[in-house]
């Protein structure tokens, strides 16, 4: 309890966590199961610790998020909360060195992945007058970052669809909204160079990352029965970068 978190605000819950493998799923995952909810995680590898019921799926194959929503029904009971981590950095290029292949996959596990999961949630959820999704974007996303066109392109994607999704959900009971990090300690920056992390800290008036900890904190609220009027919303999370 010392850390903020409560035994028992998800009781009852079912929620399902992509990306939850490491970095800030597996943070948001911890948590959610430490508040009481019965969880899932969906990643490339099933990732089962603590209770948690691990699902192997590529969210950028609808079928795949399907069949894995589906799972979760099938085997917690009816799902409460989505939230949408996973996600590819993509590779540190410059956009005259973007492939097509590059675009297309940073593209199709960021932004088609994010909406594959809104919709197949949100189809279970409506029916049943409640719901929370939370959709893991970027401060990429809202400022664009060098050497990141695509991941950049496919956060601000996410932002978009939040907006969308959210007022589309708005008289349903379920609330969407995203969180929008500045450079957090994860995994996700072995695949990027010195030079891109410290072009981002650099631009952190608090002078360092953030922690998975922090980001699953804002999400475990924004997933709970708390956050009841607030939908479409990107919360920032980025040490003072962007004030909006």
């Amino acid at each position: 309890m010392g850390n903020g978190t409560s035994d028992d605000r998800f009781s009852g819950r079912i929620a399902l966590v992509t990306g939850a493998a490491s970095g800030i799923g597996d943070a948001v995952a911890r948590r959610l199961v430490a508040e009481g909810a019965a969880v899932a995680s969906l990643d490339l590898e099933a990732h089962a610790s603590d209770g948690i019921l691990g699902l192997a799926g590529d969210v950028s194959s609808s079928s795949e998020v399907e069949a894995a929503v589906e799972r979760v029904e099938r085997e917690l009971g009816p799902l409460d909360v989505l939230v949408c981590s996973a996600g590819v950095p993509g590779a540190s290029l410059g956009t005259l060195d973007v492939t097509d292949e590059e675009w297309r996959h940073v593209l199709a596990v960021n932004a088609d992945g994010v909406f594959f999961c809104n919709r197949a949630a949100a189809a279970r959820m409506v029916p049943r007058g409640y719901g929370r999704i939370v959709n893991v974007a970027s401060i990429a996303g809202k400022e664009g970052n060098p050497m990141a066109a695509a991941y950049s392109a496919s956060k601000a994607a996410v932002i978009a669809l939040t907006k969308a999704v959210g007022k589309d959900l708005a008289r349903t009971g379920v609330v969407v909204n995203c969180v929008a990090p500045a450079v957090i300690q994860t995994p996700i920056l072995n695949g990027i160079t010195q030079e891109h992390i410290d072009y981002m800290v650099e631009r952190i008036p608090m002078g360092r990352m953030g922690t998975p900890a922090e980001v699953a904190a804002l999400v475990s609220w924004l997933a709970s029965e708390e956050c009841s009027f607030s939908t479409g919303a990107t919360y920032d999370i980025s040490g003072g970068r962007a004030v909006y």
